[in-house]
């Protein structure tokens, strides 16, 4: 299991919009704003605490070169991620629908953050 994800951005305070925007609809909210330059978004975890589970840290040679999938608990909240993230100026790399080239029941969205990172919702039925 893993316990947070850092991600290098090219701008924080955009980064950190996207981000709460289409990572709500997945149940995370914002976190503390730790540095200028450093920030964390909270999710849900066992036990009905949130933790900081993704971290962002400005960096300006960020590249967007990373893939970061993100559990969703339906297809409905997939189509949320995949709503809020491009509402949030995520770029459509890959509307909702079953991947069965994964596996069945593969259902996932992606979009394009601001620095072009992939990222994508996913449920597994």
């Amino acid at each position: 299991m893993i316990d947070h994800i850092d991600l290098p951005v090219r701008d924080i305070a955009a980064s950190r919009d996207f981000y709460t925007a289409a990572l709500a609809p997945l149940g995370y909210t914002p976190g503390p704003q730790l540095t200028a330059t450093v920030g964390c978004l909270l999710a849900p975890v066992p036990g009905g605490v949130a933790a900081p589970v993704l971290w962002l840290h400005e960096d300006p040679e960020a590249r967007g070169d990373v893939h970061v999938a993100f559990t969703a608990a339906d297809r409905a909240t997939v189509h949320a991620f995949h709503h809020a993230a491009r509402a949030a100026g995520g770029k459509d790399n890959g509307a909702p629908r079953e991947r069965p080239e994964y596996h069945p029941g593969y259902y996932a969205a992606y979009v394009l953050d601001p620095d072009g990172a992939n990222v994508e919702a996913v449920c597994h039925h």
